[in-house]
């Protein structure tokens, strides 16, 4: 679904002026569609995440779709597997070594995969600072994965990914996702994690898979509990 002004002024809590001169600057991912700016969903909550702007996950998720059962950050996490000193020279050889690594369905093409986050890469890169990169596919469904995974690799040493505060990354969250919902739904999620204390703390001492989940979970709690007081707030 493509957002207008208004609907990106309300997602990121900001006056629709401030939109229109981010916009002029250059700062928002944003497309001109008959003489009118629109912004794509995965695109604006990638930039959010990269800046540290909060985003309600209700603000930003597509329409459900019958039966669809959104997951959990640590289920994504324990399904993409946690891999410590992962090798490759350069974003593109680290990649492919993160391809190789995971695993996925016998049906699913590694080269096609490393192909498409390649080409995600090229549009702009996933680095989002501090050492952090979150490659992934843009349009997730053509993958037809059977759940959603992030793979959490820690390199074997830092890389160049282009990130815009120019710091090489050393850790990397790769996601797949069945469907678009469930690929923005864990974006959103991995962004709030990303801004926890206890989280990010895991990831910087490079903590046992245990610790690492653990702290996902604490996360969850954390959204549940923001979630319970934000309806809450709106039933009052």
């Amino acid at each position: 679904m493509q957002l207008t002004i208004r609907d990106a002024s309300a997602i990121l809590k900001l006056p629709e002026k401030t939109i229109y001169q981010w916009i002029k600057q250059r700062k928002l991912p944003c497309h001109r569609v008959n003489e009118q700016y629109r912004f794509n969903r995965a695109e604006l909550l990638e930039w959010a995440t990269s800046a540290e702007i909060d985003i309600a996950p209700e603000l930003i998720c597509e329409p459900e779709t019958p039966g669809e059962t959104l997951p959990l950050l640590d289920e994504a996490l324990e399904a993409g597997g946690i891999h410590y000193q992962v090798g490759g020279e350069d974003m593109a050889s680290v990649l492919r070594a993160v391809v190789d690594i995971m695993d996925l369905p016998a049906e699913v093409d590694r080269s096609f995969l490393y192909q498409v986050l390649l080409a995600r890469e090229a549009l702009g890169s996933t680095g989002i600072g501090d050492g952090i990169a979150i490659p992934h596919v843009r349009n997730p469904i053509v993958l037809h994965i059977p759940r959603p995974m992030i793979a959490l690799c820690f390199l074997e040493k830092p890389v160049d990914f282009a990130s815009l505060d120019g710091r090489k990354v050393s850790v990397l969250f790769t996601m797949i996702s069945p469907t678009v919902r469930v690929h923005l739904h864990l974006l959103s999620k991995l962004s709030h994690a990303l801004r926890d204390p206890l989280f990010k703390g895991v990831l910087n001492g490079f903590e046992p898979p245990e610790r690492i989940l653990a702290a996902a979970k604490q996360v969850e709690e954390k959204l549940r509990m923001s979630e319970k007081w934000f309806r809450k707030c709106r039933g009052a």
